[in-house]
């Protein structure tokens, strides 16, 4: 199983438009997310994650096939030494420890090459796969936010885990 991180390319949205409309992923995901769906949003979503420089979106390649994606985020104004993580993984191909083993290669990118010194991830608390991912890749739980996020007409809480860049060197 070769795992790799690599820049989008137009030829990759096949792959998301394959596989991001999926429920068992979006009931996790930005209402946005669903865009990535059709071909004209994976196209904008492709060009988007390979302009500018206040963020890293690398598509996650397996034996060749594309079949995630995973990025870092600058924020703004008072916030601007943190990045939000964000990640996903088509079903078929859960359970592997793939995305254990790409949160510290983004990780380690975002903290060599963009100006942050905290990476920081939003899952909500009906994702405890995602919490434990988080955790056995060196983030701790900061704090638990109740009902911040209306999802699928139910309100739930947002979990926010971080990782700091002195805890890596």
């Amino acid at each position: 199983m070769k795992i790799n991180l690599k820049q989008w390319e137009i030829t990759d949205a096949e792959a998301l438009v394959k596989y991001a409309e999926n429920p068992q992923i979006t009931r996790f995901m930005s209402d946005g997310f669903a865009n990535l769906s059709t071909p004209e949003g994976a196209r904008k979503f492709i060009e988007f994650a390979n302009s500018g420089t206040d963020k890293i979106y690398r598509a996650i390649e397996l034996d060749g096939e594309v079949v995630g994606g995973i990025g870092i985020s600058v924020q703004t104004d008072i916030y601007r030494k943190n990045a939000e993580l964000g990640y996903w993984l088509a079903e078929p191909f859960w359970g592997r420890g793939i995305i254990s083993r790409v949160i510290p290669m983004i990780v380690k990118e975002g903290f060599n090459t963009l100006d942050i010194t905290r990476i920081f991830a939003k899952p909500f608390h009906t994702n405890p796969a995602s919490h434990r991912v988080l955790v056995t890749s060196g983030f701790k739980l900061e704090a638990i936010f109740e009902k911040t996020v209306f999802k699928n007409g139910e309100y739930i809480n947002e979990c926010i885990f971080g990782i700091r860049k002195s805890s890596t060197d």
